[in-house]
């Protein structure tokens, strides 16, 4: 029988660094939560992936920057975005007021790249 279980419970009061989750994982496809609450990737260092990546803020606001665009883009609560493999990226900033949560959505080029 499947298990309901919801994307907003289980978060954690303190959140010292920026909470990864997988909540699927199957093929070609990583589906995780992440819980951020001001953090932000390190100044130059730029997400590099072998898989392409589509994410969704459920909660929260965040900006995100790209290596090859130098207008930060801000998304809110709702707003989904499509990255492609190798698009460098970072995260710029979250709200240090309350939790961001996003989904995002790994697809991967064959089954053992992400293991």
């Amino acid at each position: 029988m499947p298990v309901i279980e919801n994307i907003f419970t289980d978060i954690p009061q303190q959140i010292p660094e920026e909470l990864f989750q997988t909540l699927l994982s199957t093929g070609q496809v990583k589906i995780e939560r992440i819980i951020s609450k001001g953090h932000s990737s390190l100044v130059n260092d730029w997400y590099d992936q072998i898989q392409h990546e589509w994410i969704i803020l459920l909660e929260g606001q965040a900006e995100l920057e790209f290596i090859n665009n130098p207008e930060l883009i801000k998304l809110n609560q709702g707003d989904y975005l499509f990255i492609p493999a190798h698009t460098k990226h970072r995260v710029h900033w979250t709200d240090p007021e309350m939790q961001t949560i996003w989904l995002a959505i790994h697809i991967y080029p064959n089954e053992n790249d992400h293991e």
